[in-house]
C-alpha cells in the first residue's frame, strides 16, 4: 500500500467487511440495545479509523473487539445506567448448564443468571460462548492471560451451574 487516502480507506473497508458483525454482536452483548450497539461500533470504527494502530494488529478480531468492548464500557460509565440482558441469545455447546435450560423460560432464567455474575465471570463467559471468541482471543481482548480466561469461564459456568440447581431445589419445594 503506498499510504494514500484511498489506499487506506480501501484497507480499512476490508477490515470493516471482515469483522463488522462480529464487533457489532460484542456491542450488543454489552450494550443489550441494537442502536445503543451500533452506534459503539461506529463510534470504535471511527476511533481505529483516525488512528493508525489498526494497521498493526498482530491478531485483528481480539484487537477490535477490545476497543468496541472499550468503546462499549466508557459508554455506560458515563451514563451510569443498569442495562438489562434480554437481547443476549445464549449459545450452548457440550455437555453444559446451557443444555438443561432449553425452553423459553428457562432461556430467559439463564439470561438473569447471566447478568447476575460478577463482570470479572460474565465477561470472558459471554466473549467465548456466545461470541465464540477462543481463549486466545478472549485474554487479548480483556488484557489479560489465556489460562485466567479459561479459569473465569470454568468459574462462571460452575456458578451458573450451582445458582440454576438451587433454583430448581427451590422450585421443586414449592411445587410440594
Amino acid at each position: 500500500m503506498t499510504g494514500n487516502v484511498t489506499d487506506r480507506e480501501m484497507a480499512f473497508g476490508a477490515v470493516v467487511d471482515r469483522q463488522g458483525r462480529f464487533l457489532y454482536r460484542v456491542a450488543l452483548g454489552l450494550m443489550r440495545n441494537p442502536e445503543d450497539a451500533e452506534d459503539v461500533v461506529q463510534e470504535a470504527l471511527l476511533k481505529l479509523f483516525r488512528g493508525e494502530g489498526w494497521r498493526e494488529m498482530s491478531d485483528e478480531r481480539a484487537f477490535l473487539a477490545r476497543v468496541v468492548w472499550r468503546v462499549g464500557l466508557d459508554r455506560i460509565a458515563a451514563r451510569r445506567v443498569h442495562m438489562d440482558v434480554t437481547e443476549m441469545e445464549v449459545a450452548a455447546t457440550g455437555e453444559t448448564v446451557e443444555d438443561a435450560m432449553v425452553g423459553e423460560g428457562e432461556r430467559a432464567v439463564l439470561r438473569r443468571l447471566i447478568e447476575g455474575l460478577p463482570e470479572e465471570l460474565r465477561r470472558p463467559l459471554v466473549l467465548s460462548a456466545i461470541e465464540e471468541m477462543t481463549s486466545r482471543e478472549v485474554g487479548v481482548a480483556m488484557g489479560i492471560p489465556e489460562a485466567t480466561v479459561r479459569g473465569r469461564v470454568m468459574r462462571a459456568r460452575a456458578e451458573l451451574k450451582r445458582r440454576f440447581e438451587a433454583m430448581q431445589r427451590l422450585r421443586a419445594e414449592v411445587a410440594r
